[in-house]
């Protein structure tokens, strides 16, 4: 069996440090290499963990979803589908490494990891789920917008690099737009949204402190 050409990326896991398990690591490494000469793929990277594989906080398995974000690889190459995790563990990885781009392999099946009718539909219902939290943060950003702009904020008249080269900088957490924002009668959750929209990360927790800190210390807008 021959896959197109192209870059892989190789995930062993043993569940235990005991120094035992090293040969495991090392006979899946070297069983993983002769699966990926066997698809056509050139190895990129190998990520090894010796942890539980009901735990997602594995340093191994977040380089490897880093590594595939990041880069070319198109497949991750894996001795069995329980080296990626164990119950719903399992399935939420094999969920982020789709997102991110990159088919799972098993060398158990021979190919492509073989989902079970449950699988299948649990990853569907995550897709779902995802594009229709995606759909809402959306509007809630043009919602915020809009009602900024229907209460005369100008966003261009305020951040250097939103279109105005003699306006000031923009920063991490703009107090002077969330302050003229506030003054709109705009609620935190809609600034967060409008800031969010202009490209500033900021959480309603984090605008309603920075306002509130405001407010107490008397600090300047600019």
């Amino acid at each position: 069996m021959k896959a197109r050409a192209g870059q892989c990326a190789l995930y062993c896991r043993v569940s235990t440090e005991k120094s035992t398990q090293d040969m495991s690591l090392d006979r899946q490494e070297e069983e993983l290499r002769a699966f990926a000469d066997e698809l056509g793929f050139a190895v990129g990277g190998v990520f090894t963990d010796r942890h539980s594989g009901y735990d997602m906080e594995r340093d191994g398995l977040l380089d490897l979803i880093d590594h595939v974000r990041e880069g070319d690889t198109e497949a991750v190459l894996i001795q069995d589908e329980t080296r990626l995790g164990r119950g719903n563990a399992r399935v939420a990885v094999l969920h982020l490494l789709s997102k991110a781009g990159a088919d799972t392999y098993a060398l158990s099946d021979k190919g492509p990891v073989a989902l079970n009718e449950m699988d299948t539909m649990l990853l569907d219902i995550l897709a779902i789920v995802e594009e229709y939290q995606r759909k809402m943060h959306n509007a809630k950003i043009r919602r915020g917008m809009r009602r900024a702009v229907e209460k005369g904020y100008r966003p261009e008249k305020n951040l250097k690099n939103k279109g105005n080269p003699e306006g000031r900088e923009r920063i991490d957490v703009p107090i002077a737009e969330i302050i003229s924002l506030r003054d709109k009668g705009l609620t935190f959750e809609e600034i967060a949204s409008t800031l969010r929209g202009l490209g500033h990360e900021v959480s309603k927790a984090t605008v309603h402190r920075r306002y509130r800190e405001h407010m107490q210390n008397g600090e300047p807008s600019e």
